[in-house]
């Protein structure tokens, strides 16, 4: 079993148009180093300077990362990771 990434719109074309993909890690930075072996520059999108980037913002299982640990939150087979990118503007 691994570990599904649901992927915004925005960032498809680094999956070939794939909603979701697969990867595997213990953490949400190996996951995503994971994703950037598979899928290159993906990992550019969500990640600025060892730590996620201001506008993107990541659940896993529905659980905010930025309280989690960050790019050190835990994850494991059967996790959902969903990745967001802020909506901001008036």
């Amino acid at each position: 079993m691994a570990i599904e990434v649901r992927i915004p719109t925005i960032l498809r074309p680094h999956t070939g148009g794939s909603k979701t993909v697969e990867g595997a890690g213990a953490t949400l930075s190996e996951l995503f180093d994971d994703l950037e072996a598979r899928h290159s520059g993906l990992k550019d999108r969500l990640v600025q300077n060892d730590d996620l980037r201001k506008f993107v913002n990541v659940y896993v299982n529905d659980e905010d990362v930025r309280f989690q640990g960050g790019l050190n939150a835990p994850v494991s087979d059967g996790d959902v990771v969903t990745v967001l990118p802020a909506v901001a503007g008036g």
